[in-house]
């Protein structure tokens, strides 16, 4: 029976379809369905024509509406076309004319390659490299190697004629998928076995069968990756409805062979950079879990903020049907499960957590009563960064206690006092029934190595922001055994100030730990443009705070336009700017609900919402934006509260000289050199996160003079 399945380059576009041209896609999809394959290539109104001067026979049109056309991989044998794009129709036959298909002999997948222009652009690059006094860009690579990664004799010649990266960003939108990963790793200075674990090995099939590449059937059913065949209607039409969701159709081989292997023998580590597709691999992994607990099982899905806990709930429930399952899997921020866990001890007493613009001037209180005269920031830190981080409980344990990382000097003399300090500090808050989050972490912890742990897995997501307190309770939440605990993050989104070593925790991933390369959100454009914020400054592993984590070989498949800036001379100048071009997102096809606003502080976030809905746009903080009748509205909120989301277009505002780095957020150099650069990195991340949570179009703007970071990155006058 005939079928039409769906490649990835046409979920890529599908955000920018509109209504009737998604039903159109329905519609078609269903007639293949319904007819028999003679049935299908009569068909006058699916019109499933071949091209005259068409580079493949086996690339053909359908029609989707009067103005829209599908262009369709329809091979010679097999029952199985595939959707490659949905086009206007003019655009759409001088695409699928430039195609060809093809099917890889090492990795067995399906390949599209625009044939006609790289025959067209190849000896011109020739005739140039043969007179460049640069170095052949693969020069290191004998055939032998690129072949064995995948390479075949076309994209071979390709690839000998290029001398730069420059060329290859060129060369990179006409290649086949997989062999365009392969030069993209390669050229970032990745090595061949490296390329081969993370591309080519994921992809391979246990079959041993030599490959047939006239065999379309069985290659495509060796393409998840990048194909998707959908089985139910219902099933289309949610992926049509919800655009976003599509993406989840998808696991990368390197994606899925971490997410759904069998057993890991001890605590294991996903790493990688923004829209890598760390948080769907952590859901697939609770998703698998769920398909092997025993009676009486539970797994804890964790992360940082509540924001991130309902996508997390959405995501779940998108992925595991059966709600049974679901209800084995308690979704919960670790701050609200160390909360649980202290309000379910006897004799438990109701504590009201401390808010941070508390706590400096309660430290300042207890420094006046003991006589120290050090800063109240000085003591919040040391609190937070050695007593808590250490799980220091005695005068003996702080003496003893490793100040590594501090960059305030404190003689030994100087400790009783500072712990005194400590001491007042807690006391005056049990006395007015008020506890930090940490230490609610922290005496969670401590409970739980008492009672025993609560669940058979635990799966973190959004695991840089924790706090060693946090990751104790994590620790003792769960048993140690194969399988306990899954942990998805990236140091480069540390937005929080928590400095943690999990192999000082006790939390060893070595040999379990896997690293994603590949952005499937942000266009090359936006992450060539958001990682000049941060690249090329020291960022400390997960597993191990001595050692650096890097972005080498992080790139994105994806490519549109780069990122627009705006300066403007006042604040109201650059709102209305911004009312403009949401205007033209929304002129654009994009609905109101795929842009989000992202600024730095909560009272910009207010004053973006009026002005927006003065407009005539409707707007709302993203907080609320979870009700019904907010579904639709433009979401506005704090770089913060952005974090671990996407939209399609994201304007990130007042990225002024001020606001980013925010000097009160900034411990001064004179008072710890060191802590002063940790809190310049977690600022100048939150300014990367934002900007990363763009998917397809992304505007920076500031009124006066621009923030340091885009000034020094060199972005500010694009």
């Amino acid at each position: 029976m005939p079928q039409l399945a769906f490649d990835i380059g046409f979920f890529a576009e599908l955000p920018k379809l509109q209504p009737p041209v998604r039903k159109g896609v329905l519609d078609a999809w269903e007639k293949f369905n319904r007819l028999t394959l003679d049935q299908l290539f009569k068909d006058q109104g699916l019109k499933l024509e071949s091209l005259v001067n068409a580079k493949d026979k086996q690339i053909r049109t359908i029609r989707i509406d009067q103005f829209w056309r599908g262009v369709v991989l329809a091979p010679p044998s097999g029952d199985t076309f595939v959707l490659l794009r949905v086009m206007p129709h003019d655009k759409a036959i001088a695409w699928a004319k430039k195609q060809k298909s093809s099917i890889n002999e090492v990795t067995r997948a399906v390949e599209i390659r625009d044939a006609a222009t790289l025959d067209e652009i190849t000896p011109a690059y020739e005739r140039v490299a043969q007179t460049s006094p640069k170095a052949p860009l693969f020069a290191n690579f004998s055939d032998g190697d690129l072949t064995a990664l995948g390479i075949d004799a076309e994209t071979l010649r390709q690839a000998r004629s290029l001398v730069d990266k420059e060329q290859l960003e060129v060369f990179a939108p006409l290649l086949p998928q997989d062999q365009r990963e392969v030069l993209q790793y390669l050229a970032e200075g990745c090595t061949v076995d490296e390329v081969w674990q993370d591309i080519v090995a994921p992809a391979l099939q246990a079959s041993t069968q030599p490959v047939d590449t006239e065999d379309y059937e069985t290659a495509i059913q060796h393409t998840r990756a990048r194909i998707a065949l959908v089985t139910a209607s219902e099933e289309l039409r949610d992926i049509l409805d919800k655009p976003f969701a599509a993406w989840r159709v998808f696991l990368h081989p390197s994606q899925r062979k971490v997410a759904y292997r069998a057993s890991y023998s001890g605590p294991a580590q996903v790493t990688g950079g923004p829209g890598t597709g760390k948080t769907v691999v952590a859901l697939h992994r609770v998703r698998h879990l769920l398909g092997h607990l025993r009676d009486g099982d539970r797994v804890l899905l964790t992360t940082y903020t509540n924001a991130l806990v309902n996508a997390l709930r959405s995501g779940l429930e998108s992925l595991v049907e059966d709600p049974r399952l679901r209800e084995r899997v308690d979704i919960s921020t670790v701050d609200g499960f160390a909360s649980r866990v202290v309000a379910e001890a006897p004799d438990a007493v109701a504590l009201r957590p401390l808010m941070n613009n508390e706590e400096e001037s309660r430290w300042g209180k207890a420094a006046k009563a003991t006589g120290f005269t050090g800063s109240a920031q000085f003591l919040a830190q040391e609190y937070r960064h050695v007593v808590l981080a250490q799980d220091i409980r005695t005068l003996a344990e702080y003496e003893a206690a490793d100040r590594r990382g501090r960059g305030s000097r404190l003689g030994a003399a100087q400790r009783p006092l500072v712990w005194e300090t400590v001491e007042r500090f807690t006391a005056d808050l049990a006395d007015d029934r008020a506890r930090t989050w940490l230490q609610t972490c922290a005496e969670a912890a401590h409970l739980l190595e008492e009672k025993g742990p609560q669940y058979r897995h635990v799966v973190v997501d959004e695991a840089q922001d924790l706090h060693p307190a946090q990751w104790r309770l994590l620790r003792a939440a769960v048993p140690a055994r194969p399988d306990d605990l899954f942990i998805a993050g990236d140091p480069h989104q540390r937005i929080y100030d928590s400095k943690v070593s999990l192999k000082s925790l006790g939390i060893k991933v070595t040999g379990r730990s896997v690293k994603l390369r590949k952005n499937y959100r942000s266009t090359q454009e936006i992450l060539r443009w958001s990682t000049s914020l941060i690249v090329g400054r020291p960022i400390a592993q997960l597993e191990d705070e001595g050692r650096n984590e890097t972005l080498l070989g992080y790139r994105s498949a994806l490519h549109g336009d780069g990122p627009a800036v705006h300066a403007a001379a006042t604040e109201k100048a650059e709102l209305d700017a911004l009312v403009t071009q949401v205007r033209s997102w929304l002129e654009a096809g994009v609905d109101a609900g795929e842009i989000g606003i992202s600024t730095r502080f909560n009272k910009t976030c207010a004053k973006t919402v009026a002005h927006l809905k003065a407009a005539g746009i409707p707007a709302a903080p993203l907080r609320a934006a979870d009700a019904a009748e907010e579904a639709q509205a433009v979401r506005v909120g704090t770089m913060h509260s952005f974090k671990g989301l996407e939209f399609r277009c994201v304007a990130v505002i007042s990225a002024n000289d001020g606001a980013l780095p925010f000097p009160k957020a900034v411990t001064p150099a004179d008072v710890d050199p060191k802590q002063h650069e940790t809190d310049m990195m977690s600022e100048r991340c939150l300014l990367f996160v934002a900007c990363t949570r763009a998917r397809d179009s992304l505007y920076v703007s500031w009124s006066g003079q621009p923030s340091a970071f885009l000034v020094e990155a060199d972005v500010h006058h694009f």
